[in-house]
């Protein structure tokens, strides 16, 4: 089976961007390899001139490479101006030479603060392309440095997709060797490595798709156990208040409009030590949280037929409210159920957190609920689909 496999490198805005380019760069020079790079720098209305005239003000020979053309024009969906040798650019494929990426990186974010850019780099080492153009960006094969605006800061990102062949009765995905080994040990520390299994050939028409951890939308390798999972998941959808009360939750929370009375002026401070109480005993790895108020976490553990199971809180990125997902993970599938904390309220919604007795509670609720749908729900979707691989994980 052929299988995308998308790496997350650790990246930090302390480092210039032009560092992670040479860095990059580097590797692939140590490997012997030649890339093909790619590059889009576009401008954005957070601030009050041009970035790509500034860089035009200096290399008037990039001119060609300024396009604005929508990418999905059928969305009316606005293009920017930008620096582009993309499919879209009039000088696509066209190559620059690599100082001139050097020069413009080096002036990122202060002199050119670009709303967004990407840098990607290809070797046909990397596998070809994923087979569909609905992708994140992430999902080209190759590696690529991305690196934006944000509300609260710049973002900044190091990704590497390859694409390698995986026997259904094998443990374990082969780890990179050779020159790629070179490259990946150029881009860092790896946070995390998302699986993308593909089908063997994808028609021209739509197909079913399977939602990976990192959003990216991909085709399923069985378009007809997709269907028969989505049944599954809109029937305990329509059934989710009998299920709650099945569950036999330990709490009668109240419903959403008091709790946003009742959670005015309190804080639930650090909300890891409860959610480690309540799933560990049940078998789930608990990660995540980025600070006592904020943040989200993903408690997961495989099952005996090598599905994935995952509990999936918002915990008040925006605000002080919870938003509970639980994900049934496994090849060429997923099922998700939104997951009310109490039977009062509403199905798919936000609920207010409270304060840390009241975040308890939440917790505990929650617990009896994914116990019950372990019970039913993940039960009837193993019955249908059976037994992943044992190297299959979504995300490890």
């Amino acid at each position: 089976m052929r299988v995308a496999l998308l790496t997350t490198f650790a990246a930090s805005r302390k480092e210039p961007l032009i560092a992670m380019l040479d860095r990059v760069h580097q590797g692939f020079v140590d490997a012997n390899l030649q890339p093909v790079i790619h590059f889009n720098f576009a401008d954005g209305g957070v601030v009050s001139f041009s970035s790509v005239d500034r860089v035009l003000k200096k290399h008037p020979e990039l001119e060609r490479f300024v396009t604005d053309k929508s990418p999905a024009p059928q969305l009316s969906i606005p293009g920017v101006r930008r620096l582009s040798n993309g499919p879209l650019s009039p000088a696509a494929n066209e190559a620059i030479p690599y100082a001139t990426l050097q020069f413009i990186a080096a002036g990122v974010p202060r002199s050119y603060p670009f709303h967004h850019l990407a840098i990607h780099f290809y070797v046909p080492e990397f596998g070809e392309g994923v087979p569909t153009a609905t992708l994140a960006p992430q999902m080209m094969s190759g590696v690529l440095i991305g690196d934006s605006w944000w509300v609260n800061a710049r973002q900044r990102s190091l990704t590497a997709c390859r694409m390698t062949d995986v026997e259904l009765g094998a443990k374990k995905i082969p780890e990179p060797s050779g020159a790629l080994a070179t490259v990946f040990a150029a881009c860092g520390k790896a946070k995390k490595t998302v699986q993308a299994p593909l089908p063997g050939t994808v028609g021209s028409g739509p197909m079913p798709g399977v939602r990976l951890p990192t959003g990216a939308l991909i085709p399923s390798d069985n378009p007809e156990l997709v269907a028969k999972v989505k049944a599954i998941s809109v029937k305990y959808r329509e059934a989710m208040p009998e299920i709650i009360t099945r569950a036999g939750l330990p709490h009668d929370l109240p419903d959403h409009a008091e709790m946003m009375q009742l959670s005015k002026d309190v804080t639930a401070g650090p909300k890891k030590p409860a959610l480690e109480r309540v799933f560990k005993p049940m078998g789930y790895s608990v990660a995540g949280g980025t600070g006592s108020a904020s943040g989200s976490f993903h408690l997961r553990r495989r099952t005996t037929a090598n599905s994935t199971l995952e509990v999936s809180l918002d915990v008040g990125t925006w605000f002080p409210a919870v938003t509970a997902i639980f994900m049934v993970y496994g090849l060429g599938f997923k099922a998700t159920l939104m997951l009310p904390p109490t039977q009062k309220a509403a199905v798919g919604g936000q609920y207010m957190i409270g304060d840390a007795a009241n975040w308890e509670k939440i917790v505990e609720n929650l617990g009896a609920l994914v116990a019950e749908l372990e019970r039913t729900f993940v039960a009837e979707v193993e019955a249908v689909t059976g037994p992943s691989p044992e190297w299959y994980q979504p995300e490890s």
